[in-house]
């Protein structure tokens, strides 16, 4: 697999040839419990690092999912909002939530490792 990089927010991104898939961490996802709801983004939507893109519910709570870096979203999973528990059952594979290009590949030098995450969560 490519290498995997974290947001101290909980998030992953992979990266390969200038497109992101991004989705929650496994830890983010027992955190929400069981998700009945995923709000997604436009397709050609330009995004922020840092800005709320896609909207999680859970029967505990509703949380915002953000951006790891600036770029353009190209692809949202159908398949997560068809079946939002997708993302419980393999939070970081079949349950990414976007793809996306980059606008700004030296962003993803302030994003961690899983070391890195492996310690914020610890």
């Amino acid at each position: 697999m490519a290498n995997v990089l974290f947001t101290e927010d909980h998030e992953w991104i992979v990266v390969e040839g200038g497109v992101a898939t991004v989705g929650i961490t496994v830890h983010a996802q027992e955190q929400l419990g069981d998700l009945v709801f995923v709000e997604m983004p436009a397709v050609g939507r330009t995004i922020t690092k840092g800005e709320g893109v896609v909207v999680v519910e859970s029967v505990k709570a509703a949380s915002d999912v953000y951006a790891p870096v600036d770029g353009e979203i190209i692809e949202i999973n159908e398949a997560v909002v068809a079946d939002p528990s997708l993302v419980n059952k393999s939070a970081e594979g079949e349950g990414w939530l976007f793809k996306m290009k980059l606008s700004d590949e030296s962003q993803l030098s302030g994003l961690l490792d899983k070391a890195g995450y492996d310690a914020l969560v610890g």
